[in-house]
């Protein structure tokens, strides 16, 4: 078991050694076996759904140690609240990660319905709704120099990480009594660098 702070530091550290290159060999047969009795993961990753974005590969990590949720544009729905949920009620993981990305599809197209009045067909709308609020809110205080795009972007993983932190009855009490920290990560495309966004 480790404590909030030491999983969030084994999650830049493999970060690092991703970014660097030296990331570790990976023998996934003589890990198949320990894996089919159980599985033991130290941080719940709350990630876009994008195929750019690999949490295992990003924080050079087995399986078996991040228990994954993913939805277009990293966001907070009823169902990713219960897989969090369970991460840490069952599995007592000590931190979750919100982890956005740059140049995201699903935040792109929330800011374009904001600015072009943008309407897209199926479901996809939906995710839209749910962004929105970032959206609005990024474009009310974006500052000079900056991209409406990339301040909704970390506008929505701020958003969801208070969400996740206030989230009652169990991730809300597991924060106020030391055992989870919840936290933001914007990953970088072009270098495959997690920034934390506070």
């Amino acid at each position: 078991m480790l404590s909030p702070d030491q999983a969030i530091k084994r999650l830049f550290e493999g970060n690092q050694r991703y970014t660097s290159g030296k990331t570790k060999n990976r023998d996934f047969a003589s890990t198949r076996q320990a894996l089919a009795g159980g599985q033991n993961p130290y941080a719940s990753i709350l990630s876009c759904a994008d195929s750019r974005v690999s949490p295992e590969f990003c924080f050079d990590e087995e399986r078996g140690d991040l228990f994954v949720s993913r939805v277009a544009g990293n966001y907070v729905s009823s169902d990713i609240l219960a897989s969090l949920e369970y991460g840490v009620a069952v599995l007592k993981v000590p931190v979750i990660m919100v982890l956005g990305h740059t140049r995201c599809g699903a935040v792109s197209a929330a800011v374009d319905a904001y600015e072009k009045q943008a309407e897209f067909p199926g479901h996809i709308q939906n995710i839209v709704t749910e962004l929105m609020p970032a959206v609005r809110a990024a474009a009310s205080q974006t500052p000079k120099g900056a991209t409406l795009l990339h301040a909704a972007t970390i506008e929505n993983i701020r958003q969801n990480v208070r969400r996740l932190q206030e989230a009652t009855p169990i991730l809300d009490r597991a924060v106020q009594a030391g055992k989870l920290k919840v936290v933001g990560g914007l990953y970088h495309l072009d270098t495959g660098r997690v920034e934390a966004i506070t």
